[in-house]
């Protein structure tokens, strides 16, 4: 058998050849495995949800759906935004401030499942109990919370959790 000059043969023409062919059809067979794993068109279609803001008056509540479960957006008032920012970081189950739990002081946001159960706190219309504290109020074991949805009494061990979400207009908050 004559070899080429730079000392190769058919042989290691045909080990690379099928090497190639291989790993091509390796990756033909494995893609498929990898792609069903992306999620489907529906779960990204709800994976964030616009909500127009111009719909909410101050002191009113709302509540959409986002991935399930409810989401709180509450249009605070100043005075529940001063005594949200008033209160002592000493005096909280989950120290959290105010500031560090909202965008825009007046626009409060959070998903509505109690931290210590999973039910749905009241308050979000004005007929609900809103707790001691002018906030939620879970029934189910008495949590409350205040109008920044920090825990203060009950059960419960962790605030209401802030979904992250970005304002993409002066009227239009985008959550997800």
């Amino acid at each position: 058998m004559a070899e080429t000059q730079q000392g190769e043969t058919r042989r290691d023409f045909l080990y690379i050849a099928t090497a190639a062919v291989g790993a091509v059809g390796a990756g033909s067979a494995i893609w498929p495995l990898i792609d069903q794993m992306n999620p489907a068109a529906d779960v990204l279609a709800l994976s964030s949800i616009e909500f127009d803001l111009s719909t909410v008056e101050p002191g009113m509540a709302v509540t959409v759906k986002w991935r399930g479960k409810p989401v709180f957006v509450r249009y605070r008032t100043p005075e529940e935004i001063t005594s949200a920012e008033a209160v002592p970081l000493d005096e909280l189950p989950d120290p959290q401030t105010d500031a560090s739990r909202v965008q825009e002081a007046k626009y409060l946001i959070l998903v509505g499942v109690c931290t210590h159960l999973g039910c749905v706190p009241l308050g979000q219309k004005a007929s609900d109990p809103r707790g001691d504290y002018g906030g939620w109020f879970c029934p189910c074991h008495g949590s409350h919370y205040d109008t920044s949805g920090r825990i203060r009494k009950g059960p419960a061990p962790l605030n209401l959790f802030v979904p992250a979400y970005e304002f993409v207009s002066d009227t239009t908050v985008r959550i997800g």
